[in-house]
């Protein structure tokens, strides 16, 4: 039986190998073993704008963390503090994201596809976690990550993966401050967004921590179980289909989590 096909975004970086020096479409090798640990089959999908007809053909699509988005497709300014804007990247994979929440296909967003999830969702960002909060401990510094709990929404996916309470890593230091139409399923205990999801859809959930570095499988598999389903569900339209365990139930409603940043207390 084939295995489910999950698209990775990628981006546009310089890179070194062999006798190149070159910009190179690349992804980190951790998401590619996140998907093909848990039975799914990886495939790189390069930063293109033209059109998301790709997404006929996947059964599943994953948003890497990253540069920060464009304030812009918030309807705000550029912070200071605000990575490089990555144009082409924004524009490409809010594309994919739309076009796959439109075709129901499963979404797995971790970090910044947390954010593209929100901002897709009619949501907002924190640009610097600093100015909100007054420390840096979601990003200690720059590739050292921080760790802290996070307590999980009851009947949400990520109470189904991980229990109501979880210990994650930590870098970033741009965070939803709306979540627009989603769900928020995690926060941490200083009130920061760290999981959403999209209760009308099959699968759409964002994480604001980072599984692949800690090789975390659960949630992985998750993504791929609900991967599968997709495939075996479509497979007298594909050549290829998988056999699989049926997707996660919606999230149900649950008790307010801590309250969000700001909040009147």
């Amino acid at each position: 039986m084939s295995r489910p096909v999950i698209g990775i975004a990628s981006y546009l970086e310089r890179a070194r190998w062999n006798i190149w020096d070159t910009r190179a479409a690349v992804v980190h090798e951790s998401y590619v073993r996140g998907v093909t640990a848990n039975g799914g089959r990886a495939v790189v999908l390069p930063p293109d704008e033209t059109d998301a007809d790709v997404l006929d053909r996947l059964d599943g699509l994953l948003l890497p963390g990253g540069a920060d988005i464009g304030a812009h497709h918030y309807g705000d300014l550029p912070h200071p503090e605000a990575d490089t804007e990555q144009p082409l990247r924004d524009a490409a994979e809010l594309m994919l994201l739309r076009a796959a929440l439109e075709r129901d296909v499963p979404v797995l967003g971790v970090c910044r596809g947390l954010q593209l999830l929100a901002i897709v969702h009619g949501g907002s960002l924190h640009q610097h976690l600093p100015d909100v909060l007054g420390h840096g401990g979601h990003c200690p510094r720059e590739g050292v990550f921080g760790e802290h709990d996070v307590e999980a929404a009851p009947g949400s996916v990520v109470a189904a993966v991980y229990g109501p309470r979880a210990r994650v890593n930590s870098h970033h230091h741009q965070a939803v401050a709306d979540p627009g139409g989603l769900r928020v399923t995690a926060r941490s205990a200083d009130g920061v967004v760290e999981a959403a999801e999209d209760p009308s859809k099959t699968f759409a959930v964002g994480v604001q921590w980072h599984p692949e570095v800690s090789g975390d499988d659960a949630l992985f598999a998750r993504f791929v179980a609900a991967c599968a389903s997709r495939n075996h569900s479509l497979a007298s339209a594909r050549p290829w289909s998988l056999s699989s365990p049926s997707s996660p139930s919606s999230p149900s409603s649950f008790a307010p989590l801590h309250p969000p940043i700001g909040a009147q207390t």
